[in-house]
């Protein structure tokens, strides 16, 4: 008689086990080390942080990507540096053409002269096209260049970007030597009162209304030029009276010898 064995089951396999219902919970600190896309993002290109406070020294090596002019010319920051006596300005604004930023543009313009007697040059820094800054520079008639940042990448790495894609009105001051000097948004006269103090604290001082003291004294020695002009003008006029008056008198006194001497030849014929 065959006896017959029982089979061994087979152990249970290892494979996958069902997904739990409810999902692990995620602690708070775990989720705090976890560091966001957009906690940290490379504005300039360097990985440098975006912050800028006055004071600042920055390595301009790469810092804001290329920009170009509104002639199309490719730049950067770095070049527009060196390219400076004693440092750059760069005043943002929204959008060419626009009233606030007309307003803006030609504050900049008519105390152009002031504003760069230390060695400043000026640029206008907006993300607006060539095509629209030229129109907007021969309109206006501006006597600097208008920077086009498309992409944003300047404005970003100097604090002036305004979420999403916007540009805040601002002004951004550095030194030669790479140094921040201002850095803040404003309205279109608080901006240019910014340079303004820059440069009056650099020692070059400014009138009333503005313009540097130097023009307001060559336009008073103009007028003190004037005056004496129309002083010395009443003193010829009577000169010029005397004369006359010499000359008539000199004619009275001919005329009175000729007509004696006329009778004396009378006279001696009789």
């Amino acid at each position: 008689m065959v006896e017959l064995r029982k089979r061994r089951e087979a152990p249970p396999s290892d494979g996958p086990q069902p997904p739990s219902k409810k999902p692990t919970p995620v602690t708070k600190s775990e989720s705090k080390a976890q560091p966001s896309e957009a906690a940290s993002p490379s504005a300039n290109g360097t990985g440098m942080a975006t912050t800028i406070s006055v004071g600042d020294f920055i390595d301009l090596n790469g810092f804001g990507g290329d920009i170009e002019t509104q002639d199309g010319e490719k730049t950067n920051l770095k070049k527009l540096v060196e390219d400076s006596k004693n440092g750059v300005v760069l005043f943002t604004y929204p959008k060419a053409s626009t009233p606030g930023c007309t307003t803006q543009a030609c504050l900049f313009r008519d105390q152009y002269t002031p504003l760069t007697v230390t060695g400043y040059s000026i640029f206008g820094l907006s993300t607006d096209s060539p095509k629209s800054n030229t129109t907007f520079k021969t309109k206006q008639n501006l006597p600097y260049t208008l920077l086009c940042d498309p992409s944003a990448t300047l404005i970003s790495a100097i604090g002036m970007k305004k979420a999403p894609k916007g540009t805040t009105r601002g002004v951004f001051v550095i030194s030669k030597h790479g140094k921040v000097e201002a850095a803040e948004p404003g309205g279109p006269a608080a901006t240019v009162d910014v340079v303004r103090k820059l440069v009056q604290n650099a020692g070059a001082p400014f009138g009333e209304d503005g313009g540097s003291v130097t023009e307001t004294k060559a336009e008073v020695e103009e007028t003190q030029k004037d005056s004496e002009a129309d002083k010395e003008e009443p003193q010829d006029a009577t000169n010029a009276s005397d004369g006359t008056t010499n000359k008539v008198e000199e004619a009275e006194v001919a005329a009175q010898v000729a007509d004696t001497a006329e009778k004396l030849d009378g006279d001696a014929v009789v």
